[in-house]
């Protein structure tokens, strides 16, 4: 099944409904590192200041948030800030549907026109739908820290993966910055 949907940049009124989303992988799962899920407060806040310089996108089915994806700043050191990181979260159920393939194709092709030249994800591992999602949109892997989270009674490594954006110009001049 193909999943289409309406894809857009989120405003602090999609919070309640990414908070529902993003909820279980907190409780639930070693997916993400945090432990107690963000109140709809908390993910306006994340959501606002992700579209001040990179992006937050959802997904619409029949007028429903479905999904959710952003870039957020990869380190904070200037030289850094042509990097960034991205995050996709579907609801349950959602997995293999196309959804989250065309969340990220709308989210790099945002960061691109933006002017970021790489993004990097972390994957918490195990997660072979994240790992098969990442690396089938062209992410390579660029290593693995080992046994670095430690949630739901167990270490989990995480693998980051880097996606090049834009082609590296062979000059003396940096790139334009992002916008």
């Amino acid at each position: 099944m193909i999943e289409e949907g309406n894809i857009r940049r989120a405003t602090a009124g999609d919070a309640a409904a990414c908070a529902a989303i993003y909820a279980p992988y907190v409780t639930d799962t070693a997916i993400t590192f945090e432990t107690d899920p963000p109140s709809p407060a908390l993910l306006a806040g994340r959501i606002e200041a992700a579209n001040r310089r990179h992006a937050w996108l959802v997904m619409e089915v029949d007028g429903a948030v479905i999904g959710y994806a952003y870039g957020t700043e990869h380190r904070s050191r200037a030289a850094y800030r042509w990097a960034c990181d991205s995050s996709i979260y579907l609801q349950a159920g959602r997995r293999r549907t196309g959804a989250g393939r065309a969340l990220y194709g709308a989210l790099l092709a945002t960061l691109a026109a933006r002017g970021f030249r790489r993004v990097l994800a972390g994957v918490a591992l195990p997660n072979e739908a994240s790992m098969g999602l990442h690396r089938s949109l062209g992410y390579r892997d660029v290593g693995t820290y080992r046994r670095i989270g430690w949630k739901l009674g167990a270490w989990h490594d995480v693998t980051w993966l880097q996606l090049d954006l834009a082609p590296d110009e062979d000059s003396v001049i940096p790139p334009a910055e992002p916008r």
